[in-house]
């Protein structure tokens, strides 16, 4: 990676702390699924449905072309939404190894994109939530309402 390397470290050390010490496929797929759902929600109301939509495909696309290991996956999800159902469907038919690689370039290119649209300052304000890791990570009280 060029100048993302530090995001790029905090994109991997979010996936490595949602995954945790006892990760199994299934896991690995939840986490991976998991960041690209919080993704979308502090997205969406920035560059709307159709903007995430887009630039989930798009990672889809360059993960594919730059990683040919990743083109069946590619060919596996393509949708005109962001079907994290299909996504983590094809994740877990993969070796753990193959799906944390997958998410890492995954994320990691959706974040280059983002970068080129909106610059990387605010690029980094928007996703900051999602790569920190929140004390509310560890096992969350409900809020009865």
């Amino acid at each position: 990676m060029s100048t993302l390397s530090e995001e790029s470290r905090q994109i991997v050390a979010s996936l490595v702390h949602r995954v945790g010490p006892n990760a199994d496929i299934a896991t690995v797929a939840q986490a991976i699924a998991s960041i690209l759902q919080d993704m979308d929600a502090a997205l969406t109301p920035i560059i709307g449905q159709q903007g995430v939509v887009a630039l989930y495909r798009r990672s889809l696309h360059l993960c594919a072309s730059r990683h040919p290991r990743l083109a069946g996956t590619y060919d596996s999800v393509q949708a005109a939404s962001l079907d994290l159902t299909a996504l983590k469907s094809v994740l877990v038919e993969q070796s753990e190894a193959d799906a944390l690689f997958f998410g890492d370039v995954l994320l990691t290119t959706f974040y280059e994109l983002l970068t080129t649209l909106i610059g990387p300052s605010l690029t980094a304000r928007l996703l900051r939530g999602v790569w920190e890791p929140s004390l509310s990570d560890t096992p969350s009280q409900e809020n009865s309402p």
